[in-house]
């Protein structure tokens, strides 16, 4: 009777290992996944943005429409990337094809910036300004929720591969690491250059 018991509790004890293990990985999981949440809002608000610098621009870089049209092509495809990313966060082929959409779109970004440098006016124009602006500070929230996101990542991966949880996080559903989003960081704008001589 004694060893039934012993069996028992052991036996409860494994169970309660396992559910605390699985328990884990499934918030730690929703956590990076939330996360991705906040970045998926910010690229959306930084996409919806664009179309209104490329209007504003649009008379006064008539004669380069194709930095125009760039700027527009790489927002619809990073806009398209961004769907299939939100449906699979944390997925490796997901993470890089983003990267790479949203690399596009803020180097033809900057290409359009460095276009507005030789129209002073425009440069000046206060709805142009603010539109830079609100870009500008949307791609810092991109970067925070970002290294969120790869925070969090970074969290559930170590725990799904700790020992003894390796053995069992790929017999209960989490069979793969989670990938980190890694985008090129690249200023829209340069930050002013002080000399102090």
């Amino acid at each position: 009777m004694l060893i039934f018991i012993c069996v028992v509790v052991l036996l409860c004890m494994l169970a309660l290992w396992l559910v605390a293990i699985y328990n884990q990985l499934v918030t730690l999981q929703a956590q990076y996944r939330n996360s991705f949440a906040q970045i998926d809002v910010q690229l959306r608000r930084r996409h919806d943005l664009i179309p209104n610098l490329v209007e504003t621009v649009k008379g006064y870089l008539r004669h380069e429409s194709t930095t125009l049209t760039t700027v527009i092509e790489a927002r619809n495809t990073a806009m398209s990337v961004l769907k299939l990313a939100s449906a699979h966060p944390g997925q490796s082929s997901s993470m890089q094809q983003l990267a790479q959409a949203e690399n596009q779109l803020t180097r033809a970004l900057g290409s359009l910036n460095v276009q507005l440098e030789a129209y002073p006016d425009l440069k000046a124009n206060e709805t142009v300004r603010a539109l830079f602006e609100e870009l500008t500070a949307t791609e810092n929230r991109v970067a925070f929720a970002r290294q969120a996101f790869n925070d969090g990542v970074t969290s559930y991966n170590i725990y799904r591969r700790l020992f003894p949880n390796i053995l069992v996080a790929s017999r209960i559903g989490h069979t793969m690491d989670a990938s980190l989003l890694e985008m090129d960081e690249v200023p829209l704008q340069q930050a002013p250059v002080i000399s102090l001589t």
